[in-house]
């Protein structure tokens, strides 16, 4: 199991390799903003479309009502948060650290008809511009992985969340079905380069991609950091056999 260095040294994961503290986000932003205009045909070349069915029990999880205020952080191209207005959630915040992944959800929003019930943040996920107790729920699908320090992003989370409050994370995990795990990473290491280079003209941004999975806390590990940040009734539930879970903690 891989140690979360995001708070104890200088360096820390970019993939498989270590960098300086203070460059990962900048990093992190490069791959984005490198992948952002192919970002939602890649998610569906790279898990073989099951990225819908995952995103869809996710919202369903979230179950954002009319009277409801969702942040949505990583936001990226706006799948969840487009879902969550579509299932009925009366006002999604959009929020993202890359302005090239929000450009992307803003065109998307205006074709859908969305954009009246969508607020636009581009800011970073470890320190909110929002009031303390501000929002009602605040999900996060793929994103938590590429933060810097984790543990900042659960402690927001859980700071800007209304007691009574639920935080959703949809995040890539530890296979449990020993006999997917091979098949799991020829695919991660050998196709998705690959794929990348072909589609995207980029291998090592989805290079970056598949190792951040491996460096990523499993569904036990996550779970525990949850309750550190301060979140309560902390549950996971584990989808594709571990290939992602989902994980939900309320603010008490």
């Amino acid at each position: 199991m891989q140690e979360d260095k995001s708070a104890a040294g200088e360096t820390i994961d970019f993939g498989y390799q270590d960098v300086p503290k203070e460059a990962k986000a900048g990093l992190v932003r490069q791959v984005f903003e490198s992948v952002a205009p192919r970002y939602d045909l890649m998610n569906d070349l790279m898990s073989l479309g099951l990225h819908r069915a995952w995103k869809h029990a996710f919202v369903a999880a979230i179950a954002a009502s009319a009277r409801e205020t969702l942040l949505d952080l990583a936001g990226g191209t706006g799948d969840i948060g487009f879902r969550a207005l579509e299932r009925g959630a009366g006002r999604v915040i959009l929020s993202d650290i890359n302005a090239a992944m929000l450009g992307v959800a803003q065109g998307r929003a205006l074709d859908r008809g969305l954009a009246a019930r969508l607020h636009f943040l581009c800011a970073d996920a470890e320190k909110l511009p929002l009031p303390d107790r501000s929002v009602e729920k605040i999900s996060m699908a793929f994103g938590l992985r590429n933060c810097t320090d984790k543990g900042a992003v659960l402690r927001e989370a859980r700071r800007v969340l209304r007691p009574g409050g639920r935080f959703h994370c949809l995040e890539f995990s530890r296979v449990e079905v020993a006999a997917l795990a091979p098949l799991y990473d020829a695919w991660s290491f050998k196709v998705l380069p690959a794929l990348g280079q072909r589609v995207a003209q980029d291998a090592e941004s989805y290079q970056y991609l598949a190792e951040s999975i491996r460096m990523f806390p499993d569904q036990e590990r996550l779970a525990g950091m949850m309750r550190a940040a301060g979140l309560e009734k902390v549950r996971y539930q584990s989808l594709s056999g571990g290939i992602v879970a989902i994980h939900t903690g309320w603010r008490l």
